[in-house]
């Protein structure tokens, strides 16, 4: 097990319809904002519009660099059609170092997108 820098992520947002969060998540990985994108049901209780709501739910968590954050954000918020989308990170404090060098060589091209480096 390899420790990780801080470097990567694991971001998130859902969303309510899963061919919705499915072509989101696609685009993404298409995008190269992120290396993988997994997408399963989830069941969210939640505040919204002065209520508490409970609906199903997409989860969809995406494998990134920091670095990708803003853009990854940016691309979700354009994308989804929710009025105020969760994106949310958490870094990757550790992980097989073989799959964080995948993580890394899968984004490099989403880096160039993104002018960084």
């Amino acid at each position: 097990m390899a420790t990780n820098s801080g470097d990567l992520l694991l971001m998130t947002t859902t969303h309510d319809d899963e061919a919705k969060a499915r072509t989101l998540a696609a685009a993404v990985v298409r995008a190269r904002l992120a290396a993988c994108a997994q997408v399963y049901r989830i069941q969210s209780v939640y505040w919204w519009e002065g209520e508490v709501q409970d609906a199903a739910e997409w989860r969809i968590d995406f494998k990134t660099r920091a670095e990708l954050a803003d853009a990854l954000t940016g691309f979700v918020n354009e994308q989804h059609d929710y009025d105020t989308p969760e994106v949310i990170a958490v870094p990757v404090v550790a992980g097989s170092t073989a799959y964080l060098e995948w993580v890394k060589a899968e984004t490099a091209e989403g880096l160039r997108g993104t002018g960084s480096r």
